[in-house]
C-alpha cells in the first residue's frame, strides 16, 4: 500500500516537472529581430598579423563578436571580402567556413561568437615585405559591418637540417627560416652578410664546427632570433619570451669566429663557445652586439680566447657570462641580469640563483687571464659577480673602472682598481623591468643618477668611442661604464 502511494507521488511530481519544463521552454524567445538599427560589436576593428613568412602560414588569431542588444539576431552572412581568392581562412565557433562564406548564424541577445582567423601567403614577386589585406564582412538585417585584416607577407628561404659543406655566405636579400640544425662543417666558414636575418624554429640551433663570420654594420645589423613573429598576449610579442629556439654553438677547437653588430635573442642559450682540446685555442671576437633574453646562459666560454667590446649581455635564467679557461677581455660591456622582472608571468621559468658574471678557474684545461675595463656587472640580486678560484690573490685578473653589483670585499686585492661597488639604493639603469600595461621594456642605458656615469677610463673608451647606440662617449665629462653612454630623455 505504501509502495503504491509513493509511486503515485513520484508520478505526480514527474508530470509537474514536465509541465514546468515545457512552460519555461515556451518562455524562451525564439524570434529574431529584423531591426536594421541593431548592430554587432567586435573585440577589435582591425586584426593585425605580424610578418608572415610565405607558404608557412600564421598562428591562429581570435576575434570576439558580441550581440549587445536585448533581442536575438540572425547574421545573414559572415564572409571574407576577398572571397575564395583570399589568403585568409575563417572558423566561426568551431565551424570551418567553406568558400569563405557562412550564412544564417544565430547570435542570441547578450551572447557572443568566436571567430578564428589564419593566413597563408603565397610567394611574392618582391623580397620586400608585401602588404596583404582583407576584411570580414557581417550582414545583419542588411546592415553591413566589417573587421579589417592586415598582414605583411615576407619571402624567405627555408634551411631544413642543412649542413654547410663549402665556404658559404648568407645574404640580406631575404630572411632564412631554420628548421632543425644549421651545421657548419669542419674547416668551412659561414659568413653572414650585413643585414642577414636568421629565424630559428623551436629547438633549432646554429652549430659551427668550422668558423663563423657575422660582420654587420650599425646601419645593417645581423639578426638571430626565433621564428614566432606573433604575440603571446596583445602587448607581448613572442620575441620577448625566452626559449623560442636553441643556441649558437661554436665547437671548433681551432675556430676563429667574429661577430660584429649582431643581435641574438630569446633562445635557450646565447653563445656556447667550447673547446676540450688542451693543445688548441679557438678565438672569438664579439663587438657591438646585443645578446639578450635567454632561458639559460648568455655567453659561455670554455677554454678559448674571447674579446668582447661595446656589447650588452643581459637577462638570462642562469649565468649571463660564464668564463672557464682561456684569455678573456671585456671592454665597455654591460652585463645585466634582470630576468623575469615583469608585471606578468613572461618567462617559462624563474631565474636561477646564479650570479650574472661567473669566473670559474676550477676544472679548466687552459690557463686563465681576465680583463674587465669600463664595464657594468649588475642584476636584481645583491651579488652578481664571483671568482671561483683556490687562490684569489694570485688570480690573473684585471678589473678597472667598472661598476660591480657586489658589496665591497673587506680586503680588496690589487686586481681591482677604480671600482664602484654596490651600495643600497643604487639606481644603475633607466629601466630594469618589462611592464606590458605601460609599454615599458628593459633599457640598460645608465640612469641620470647612475653610479656608472663618468667612471670610465678614457684610454679604454678610445677603443670604442661610440656606444652601442652610436653616441659619442666623449661629448660629456668622462666616458660612462658599460655599452651605453647616458643620454637625456627626449621630450
Amino acid at each position: 500500500m505504501i509502495s503504491r502511494y509513493y509511486k503515485n507521488i513520484i508520478l505526480f511530481l514527474g508530470i509537474v516537472l514536465t509541465a514546468v519544463s515545457v512552460s519555461l521552454s515556451s518562455c524562451v524567445d525564439e524570434s529574431f529581430s529584423s531591426d536594421p538599427s541593431l548592430k554587432l560589436k567586435f573585440s577589435t576593428d582591425t586584426l593585425l598579423f605580424d610578418t608572415i613568412f610565405t607558404t608557412v602560414g600564421s598562428s591562429t588569431s581570435k576575434i570576439m563578436v558580441y550581440n549587445p542588444n536585448n533581442k536575438n539576431l540572425k547574421i545573414s552572412s559572415i564572409q571574407l571580402a576577398g572571397g575564395t581568392n583570399s589568403a585568409y581562412r575563417l572558423n566561426v565557433d568551431g565551424w570551418n567556413v567553406k568558400g569563405n562564406i557562412l550564412k544564417d548564424i544565430e547570435i542570441r541577445a547578450k551572447d557572443s561568437l568566436f571567430i578564428f582567423v589564419e593566413v597563408t601567403i603565397d610567394p611574392q614577386a618582391t623580397n620586400a615585405p608585401t602588404f596583404i589585406k582583407d576584411s570580414i564582412v557581417f550582414n545583419t538585417n542588411n546592415n553591413l559591418q566589417n573587421v579589417k585584416l592586415i598582414s605583411y607577407g615576407q619571402n624567405m628561404e627555408i634551411l631544413r637540417d642543412r649542413t654547410i659543406l663549402n665556404d658559404t655566405t648568407l645574404t640580406a636579400e631575404k630572411p632564412y627560416l631554420v628548421y632543425g640544425n644549421l651545421i657548419v662543417d669542419t674547416a668551412k666558414t659561414l659568413t653572414l652578410a650585413p643585414g642577414c636575418r636568421l629565424y630559428f624554429h623551436a629547438n633549432s640551433n646554429l652549430v659551427v664546427y668550422g668558423n663563423l663570420i657575422a660582420d654587420g654594420t650599425r646601419e645593417k645589423p645581423i639578426l638571430l632570433r626565433g621564428d614566432r613573429t606573433d604575440r603571446l598576449f596583445e602587448e607581448v610579442p613572442y620575441n620577448y619570451v625566452s626559449n623560442q629556439w636553441g643556441s649558437v654553438l661554436l665547437l671548433n677547437p681551432e675556430g676563429n669566429h667574429k661577430l660584429n653588430f649582431v643581435t641574438i635573442n630569446s633562445g635557450y642559450a646565447g653563445i656556447y663557445f667550447a673547446n676540450d682540446d688542451r693543445s688548441k685555442t679557438p678565438t672569438l671576437e664579439i663587438t657591438n652586439c646585443k645578446i639578450h633574453n635567454f632561458l639559460k646562459y648568455g655567453l659561455v666560454v670554455q677554454n678559448g680566447n674571447v674579446n668582447v667590446g661595446n656589447t650588452e649581455i643581459s637577462n638570462t635564467g642562469s649565468y649571463s657570462v660564464y668564463l672557464n679557461g682561456g684569455k678573456h677581455s671585456f671592454i665597455q660591456c654591460t652585463i645585466a641580469n634582470y630576468f623575469n622582472s615583469s608585471n606578468i608571468l613572461l618567462q617559462p621559468s624563474s631565474r636561477e640563483s646564479n650570479v650574472a658574471c661567473m669566473i670559474m678557474e676550477l676544472n679548466k684545461i687552459q690557463p686563465m687571464e681576465t680583463v674587465f675595463e669600463n664595464c657594468i656587472i649588475s642584476g636584481n640580486t645583491t651579488n652578481e659577480f664571483e671568482i671561483m678560484t683556490r687562490f684569489p690573490a694570485q688570480y690573473h685578473g684585471t678589473f678597472k673602472n667598472c661598476y660591480i653589483r657586489k658589496k665591497e670585499p673587506n680586503n680588496v686585492t690589487s686586481q681591482f682598481s677604480n671600482i664602484r661597488w654596490y651600495e643600497k639604493n643604487d639606481t644603475v639603469f633607466k629601466n630594469t623591468y618589462f611592464d606590458a600595461d605601460k609599454k615599458l621594456y628593459y633599457n640598460f642605458m645608465p640612469d641620470s643618477v647612475s653610479p656608472a656615469r663618468n667612471i670610465g677610463s678614457t684610454d679604454a673608451a678610445l677603443k670604442y668611442p661610440y656606444d652601442l647606440n652610436g653616441k659619442n662617449r666623449f661629448e660629456d665629462q668622462q666616458p660612462d661604464a658599460g655599452a651605453y653612454e647616458w643620454q637625456p630623455a627626449v621630450k
